[in-house]
C-alpha cells in the first residue's frame, strides 16, 4: 500500500507546480523618487487600471476535490487507496491548493522578481549621453573622426594657414643654409681626387639617389661591364659569356647591361650582381660544353640610325668665297637700280599718297549733297 501512496504524493507535487498564479508586472526602480516630504503623485497608467481590476476580481473558489479531473494514471492509484489515504490525499492536495492560490505567496513572488530585475539593472553599465558637437567651417560636411568640434573663436593673435606654410617652407630653406655655412666645409676634409678606374676594376655599377626621400626605385642597382675588360679570358670563353648573357648584350657596345632590385638595400643588390658575374665567368671558363652549335642571336638589338650631315652641305673654304661674290655682285645690282630710279623708296611714297588724299577732302567737303533727290528715292522705295 505505501508504494501508490508514494506514487500519488509524486503526482501530487508535480502537479501543484503546475498550477498557475497571477503575476504582476514589475515597476522600474531605476527612477524612484528620492526620499521626500510630500506624497509622490504620478500619471495612471494602463497597469494600474489593471491592478485596479485585479483588485474587483473574486477571490478565488475555495477547494473542492473532483474524482472526474484525475488524469487516468492518478485515478488508477486514486483508486488502490484505503478511505483513510484517500481522506488524507484530499487533505494535501487541498493545502497545497490554498498555499498556490494564497495572496502572500504571490507577494513574495513579485519581491523576488522587482529584486533580481534590480539587481540586473545595477549590473548593467549606464552610458552617459554623448554631447552632440558642431563641426567647424574647415571641418563641415566632412566627418570629423577626432572630434575636434567647432573652430575656435578668432582673437586676431595668429595668422593663417597659407601663412603657416611659407613660414614653414622658410625655416626650411635656413635649415638647409646653416647646414651649407656650417656642416658642408667640414666634407672637404673627406674628399678624395677623381681616378680613372684601372683595367682590374671593369665593373661599373650605377646607383638611384632622391636625396633622402623614400622611393620604390631607390634600392635599384645597374650593372655594365665591357667583356673585352674581363681579365683571363679567351676569344671562346668571351663569345660563350655572350651567349649566356643573351639579350643583356649590345653588340654594337660590346657592353652587357643587367639590373637587380630584388633585396631592400643597395648593398644587397650589389653583391648579388657581383656573385652573379662571378658565376658567368666561372662558366664561360668551363671547358666541358663551351655551346659551339648554338649560334649567336642579336636579334633583340634593334641598331638606331645615325643620321649624318651631308657633305655637300658642309661649309667649305671655296664655299664661302662663292657666297661672298654673290653678294657683292647683288649689291652692286642694287646700287645701279637705285641710281637709275627704278627702286621705290617707301617711306617717300607713303608721304606722297598721304598729301594727295588731304587735298581731295576739302574738295569732297565743298561739293553739295543731293538731299532732296535722295529723300525722295527713299520714299518712292
Amino acid at each position: 500500500m505505501a508504494t501508490p501512496l508514494n506514487r500519488l504524493g509524486f503526482i501530487f507535487s508535480r502537479n501543484s507546480r503546475r498550477i498557475p498564479f497571477r503575476r504582476k508586472q514589475w515597476t522600474d526602480l531605476s527612477h524612484r523618487r528620492p526620499l521626500h516630504s510630500s506624497p509622490n503623485y504620478r500619471a495612471r497608467t494602463r497597469d494600474d487600471d489593471d491592478d485596479d481590476a485585479d483588485s474587483l476580481k473574486a477571490p478565488p473558489e475555495p477547494y473542492s476535490f473532483n474524482y472526474d479531473s484525475l488524469d487516468p494514471e492518478t485515478r488508477h492509484h486514486y483508486d488502490l487507496l484505503s478511505p483513510e489515504e484517500k481522506t488524507r490525499f484530499q487533505s494535501e492536495e487541498k493545502a497545497a491548493y490554498e498555499h498556490m492560490t494564497s495572496g502572500a505567496l504571490e507577494s513574495e513572488l513579485q519581491g523576488l522578481v522587482s529584486q533580481a530585475v534590480y539587481d540586473i539593472q545595477q549590473d548593467i553599465p549606464q552610458r552617459e549621453p554623448r554631447p552632440k558637437i558642431t563641426p567647424g567651417l574647415m571641418a563641415m560636411g566632412e566627418v570629423d573622426e577626432q572630434g575636434t568640434g567647432e573652430d575656435d573663436e578668432f582673437d586676431g593673435d595668429d595668422i593663417s594657414s597659407i601663412a603657416h606654410g611659407e613660414l614653414e617652407q622658410h625655416r626650411e630653406i635656413r635649415e638647409y643654409a646653416r647646414i651649407a655655412a656650417w656642416e658642408m666645409p667640414m666634407l672637404s676634409k673627406l674628399a678624395k681626387p677623381f681616378e680613372l678606374p684601372s683595367k682590374d676594376k671593369p665593373l661599373r655599377f650605377r646607383y638611384t639617389t632622391y636625396m633622402g626621400e623614400t622611393h620604390p626605385a631607390a634600392k635599384k642597382v645597374v650593372l655594365e661591364f665591357c667583356t673585352r675588360d674581363l681579365p683571363n679570358l679567351t676569344e671562346a670563353q668571351r663569345v660563350k659569356l655572350v651567349k649566356l648573357v643573351g639579350v643583356r648584350y649590345n653588340p654594337e657596345t660590346d657592353v652587357v647591361k643587367m639590373s637587380c632590385e630584388m633585396f631592400e638595400t643597395q648593398a644587397q643588390n650589389k653583391r648579388y650582381l657581383g656573385d652573379l658575374v662571378d658565376t658567368l665567368v666561372a662558366e664561360a671558363k668551363d671547358s666541358s660544353d663551351m655551346f659551339e652549335d648554338v649560334p649567336l642571336d642579336f636579334r633583340h638589338h634593334k641598331p638606331k640610325p645615325k643620321l649624318e650631315f651631308p657633305e655637300k652641305w658642309k661649309m667649305t673654304e671655296q664655299r664661302k668665297e662663292q657666297l661672298e661674290a654673290n653678294w657683292r655682285q647683288s649689291a652692286l645690282k642694287e646700287q645701279e637700280r637705285e641710281e637709275a630710279g627704278q627702286l621705290i623708296d617707301g617711306p617717300k611714297f607713303i608721304d606722297k599718297m598721304l598729301e594727295a588724299i588731304a587735298v581731295q577732302r576739302p574738295a569732297a567737303a565743298a561739293m553739295p549733297s543731293p538731299r532732296g533727290q535722295g529723300r525722295q528715292r527713299n520714299l518712292r522705295r
